[in-house]
């Protein structure tokens, strides 16, 4: 059974699973997290999107009381990330972005492992990740140091699972891993998450953001904007072209001389030109701004 505080919903919304309210932490001159607040609703796919260096792993830590934050506070199911730090890492699961199971140790110990480590019923756990399991167990005598990314990704999604967690955080799991399992990964999540599991996830990769409920673009140890995917594209201030130059660079450079254009990316094979409103750019077509046009603009 999940093992939530008694009282963890009392006068709560469902908005939060979790709530941080000016997170900080600095490493001597380097503000990681800078004066961060966020909200969870349960329930949902959180996605953290941005470079590496973002800050996106900090606070991830921090979340999960790994680490403690110099300003600020965190509840995360109503446990507060510093003071109760023991009864809330029972309550999630946590795949850092480095692969840290045995690496000496076959599938099938890795996950006995960490089911004794829980207090789990090895058989009950086994149903729990039935639906990952069954792709790897052909190989579950094998030595985790020896799997491929895809089979390491899932056999450490299954160690994160395994005492059925009420939340779980991914940092990065995706990093590495080959489009395929890319999607395979996408696609158990969003079966998870029909089950009721609320995921916080973080990507570099913004065409994972399309598969979230709701993502932060973060930067700099700072959130720009937090929102649905689909309603991206209203926090876009200008009109936004696309177009195909022979020469991209030498376009650049030149398009940026032109009275009313606000900003040129390359974007493919093509480039995307931000104008103010009214203004035509020659040879191009008028397009809705994606999430990374948003998050590009915002960056600025």
């Amino acid at each position: 059974e999940r093992r939530f505080p008694e009282d963890w919903h009392a006068g709560r919304t469902k908005a939060e699973m979790i709530q941080a309210r000016g997170l900080s932490k600095r490493f001597g001159a380097l503000e990681a997290v800078g004066g961060i607040d966020l909200d969870v609703r349960e329930g949902e796919i959180f996605g953290l999107i941005g470079p590496d260096g973002a800050g996106k792993t900090t606070l991830i830590r921090i979340l999960t009381s790994l680490m403690r934050p110099d300003a600020g506070t965190a509840t995360v199911a109503g446990c507060d990330v510093v003071r109760d730090y023991r009864r809330l890492r029972s309550l999630f699961g946590y795949m850092p972005g480095r692969f840290s199971l045995y690496q000496d140790h076959s599938i099938e110990e890795n996950i006995a492992f960490f089911a004794s480590v829980f207090g789990a019923d090895l058989g009950r756990a086994y149903e729990r990740i039935r639906d990952i399991y069954v792709q790897i167990e052909p190989f579950k005598t094998r030595r985790a140091g020896q799997l491929s990314g895809g089979m390491k990704q899932k056999l450490a999604l299954c160690c994160a699972l395994i005492h059925e967690p009420a939340l779980l955080f991914l940092d990065e799991p995706t990093t590495g891993v080959d489009a395929v399992s890319r999607r395979e990964f996408w696609d158990m999540l969003s079966r998870f998450k029909a089950r009721g599991l609320t995921i916080l996830v973080s990507t570099p990769y913004m065409d994972e953001a399309s598969r979230c409920d709701r993502i932060a673009f973060i930067k700099g140890g700072k959130i720009l904007l937090t929102d649905a995917p689909g309603d991206m594209a209203r926090h876009f201030p200008h009109d936004l072209w696309s177009v195909e130059p022979p020469d991209r660079n030498r376009y650049l450079d030149d398009i940026m001389g032109m009275d009313g254009v606000h900003s040129a990316w390359s974007f493919g094979q093509s480039v995307h030109v931000a104008t103010h409103q009214g203004v035509n750019i020659p040879d191009a077509v008028p397009i809705t701004p994606g999430i990374e046009d948003v998050f590009m603009e915002l960056s600025r």
